[in-house]
């Protein structure tokens, strides 16, 4: 079966169709640049010039950077505050005129890595956190999905862990790789204290880098990129919209 899944960052909203039983793109995946401000009724626009782009008929599965409960949007910590409260389940079915299913972007992306990534045979609790913008969690235990941790608002140094150690951090502050890492592991140790994970899955556009900071990471726990590398959240949105 093939579903739409669709991807909102903080810089780029990216959406492809997916071969949800092997978790492959079967088409070009379609970034578009986020909308500054990345408002509801803009976002909603993107989200329908990507249907429109691929002629989407079917089921489509939409990420969102924040809390997502029953398709609701509950915050928004890097994009525009006006999405707390909205019901974006709601507002994208309007937009697409489309069946929706909305959920939180690290959620997603996570579920596809248990499912066809580098957590697939991984039993215990596992980690997914994607380094963007700023940094997304996916907990499981069991391959259960515990959703919307947000542990990137963990708070390390008297600020929210995500703005000294998210990929857009990095690049703020002209970090070298080196630092950068430093400032990763230490966030890592800190998750690893809280939750014992039997594996972190580190995902996000830098899991593509992973060889410049992985290996000077060092932890207890094994961490390993994302099998399927920034485009987990497409596929994990997809697998979605297909369940529902």
């Amino acid at each position: 079966m093939e579903a739409l899944g669709i991807d909102i960052g903080g810089s780029g909203i990216k959406g492809a169709p997916v071969d949800v039983a092997t978790g492959r793109l079967t088409r070009d995946r379609l970034r578009v640049p986020t909308p500054v401000p990345a408002a509801p009724e803009a976002v909603a626009e993107v989200v329908a010039r990507i249907t429109g782009h691929f002629e989407w008929a079917g089921p489509v599965g939409i990420t969102f950077p924040g809390v997502v409960v029953d398709g609701v949007t509950m915050s928004a910590a890097n994009v525009d505050r006006s999405w707390i409260g909205v019901d974006a389940r709601a507002l994208f079915a309007k937009a697409t005129g489309l069946s929706v299913t909305v959920l939180n972007d690290a959620d997603a992306a996570g579920v596809a890595e248990v499912t066809h990534g580098a957590a697939r045979e991984a039993a215990g609790v596992v980690l997914m956190l994607t380094f963007g913008t700023g940094i997304g969690s996916a907990l499981f235990a069991d391959g259960r999905l515990v959703p919307n941790t947000e542990l990137g608002h963990l708070e390390l140094h008297g600020k929210e862990a995500e703005r000294r150690a998210s990929d857009h951090a990095r690049e703020a502050h002209d970090l070298s790789w080196d630092r950068w890492a430093e400032r990763v592991e230490e966030y890592l140790r800190h998750v690893e204290m809280l939750f014992s994970p039997a594996l972190i899955v580190i995902g996000g556009g830098v899991s593509k880098k992973s060889e410049k900071f992985l290996p000077k990471v060092r932890l207890r726990t094994p961490v390993v990129p994302a099998a399927l590398l920034n485009e987990a959240g497409i596929v994990g949105a997809a697998m979605a919209a297909a369940k529902a």
